[in-house]
């Protein structure tokens, strides 16, 4: 197979398309997390296989895929403490629950 931006892009679109199905068809919080996070990979394995193939956007894809990992990480983070400190008055991970918390 070449080495072409083509299979890196089509294969980012597969993993994005499996990131947004995922989070769309699942009720489970830690679940739609996980969808996320591979939506935001995706998006980092675009941003860097454009840095390999275009030459002068080289140096800025490697900042701008750490600077993305950084927020991924914090993203994670936060939004696990949320599911954690939900599941813990609720006890259960399905966001479908977490709506009648405002009563």
């Amino acid at each position: 197979m070449s080495n072409s931006l083509d299979s890196y892009l089509v294969l980012s679109g597969l993993l994005f398309a499996i990131g947004t199905f995922g989070f769309l068809a699942r009720r489970n919080a830690i679940s739609m997390l996980m969808s996320i996070e591979l939506m935001i990979n995706a998006v980092n394995l675009t941003v860097l296989a454009f840095g390999a193939f275009v030459a002068p956007l080289r140096v800025h894809a490697a900042v701008i895929a750490l600077l993305v990992i950084a927020v991924a990480a914090a993203e994670a983070t936060v939004g696990l403490a949320i599911v954690i400190a939900i599941f813990r008055n609720k006890k259960t991970p399905l966001v479908d629950e977490y709506d009648s918390m405002r009563d």
